[in-house]
């Protein structure tokens, strides 16, 4: 039987080198980059902080939902006929976010604040954090939107049967490039979905360097094309007729969704972030 076109998505992940701390010159590099992408898309997928790099200087360059890179996203998304999906920083109501905003091409814009900041990168002294776990439908695809240090809290990102696609966009430096693989893999693997998760690369005004290794993965950690390490434009065309299929070849039990789990969930989650708090700065500061 052939498969109805709502179960299809075609993605692609631009994987880009971001100059520090400027929007137009960083708007004007993409643009050159989308004309490397198929005619036929339904996703275009940015770096964290596209438009700026991973900056703290948010008084000087977060802006507000009607901002000039916002709404350069929605006519990006007219012209193209795609959904065009990326983070950068959003000043709303005295506070900052790391927001990861889609902007679909009939102007409608959905987003998802990072919920997992980063704090050996001062993130958390800038930022606040999310509180809202978010599912972006695109077509007859359930997407999970997630930013970069999110990768790290696998109970998070728990699939409870809503979605089919984790999307993590990132500034994820070199030396930890294999955590970044390995992760990812792990993610598909453990909530049989795919995985699709966009790096930059270069290096940034602190001398942080990026090896990008954007990927996009099937269900059992298997990549769907070549992995770079220079600027690229990543794409693959997902079904959810194989992932169906994929999924029920796996004797894996459907994961509960009712309040009790849930309830659970929460408690291993805040359970989770305090362990790993403290391993990063408690202990560290015990001993040295």
């Amino acid at each position: 039987m052939k498969e109805n076109e709502q179960d299809r998505l075609t993605l692609s992940l631009i994987q880009a080198d971001l100059v520090w701390e400027d929007v137009p010159a960083n708007l004007k590099n993409f643009e050159k980059a989308f004309r490397d992408v198929p005619s036929e898309l339904d996703l275009l997928v940015l770096p964290e902080m596209f438009s700026t790099g991973f900056s703290m200087q948010v008084e000087k360059l977060a802006e507000p939902m009607s901002g000039p890179a916002v709404r350069w996203m929605t006519r990006q998304a007219a012209s193209l006929k795609a959904v065009v999906a990326g983070s950068l920083m959003i000043a709303e109501s005295g506070l900052f976010y790391n927001r990861f905003v889609f902007a679909f091409p009939n102007g409608e814009l959905l987003w998802y604040d990072k919920r997992h900041l980063f704090s050996m990168g001062r993130e958390t002294v800038f930022f606040s954090p999310g509180n809202q776990r978010q599912i972006i439908q695109i077509k007859g695809f359930r997407i999970l939107p997630q930013i970069c240090y999110d990768l790290r809290f696998p109970v998070f990102a728990r699939n409870r049967n809503d979605y089919d696609l984790y999307l993590n966009c990132a500034n994820w430096p070199a030396p930890r490039q294999e955590v970044w693989d390995c992760l990812l893999k792990a993610r598909a693997i453990e909530n049989q979905c795919y995985v699709a998760a966009v790096n930059r690369v270069g290096t940034d005004a602190n001398g942080i360097r990026y090896s990008g290794h954007s990927q996009i993965l099937d269900a059992r950690g298997r990549s769907l094309h070549e992995v770079a390490a220079n600027k690229a434009v990543i794409t693959a065309r997902l079904s959810l007729g194989t992932l169906q299929k994929s999924g029920k070849n796996s004797r894996f039990y459907p994961m509960p969704t009712t309040s009790v789990s849930n309830f659970l969930l929460s408690i291993c989650l805040s359970t989770c972030c305090s362990i790993t708090h403290f391993a990063l700065f408690a202990v560290p500061n015990l001993l040295f």
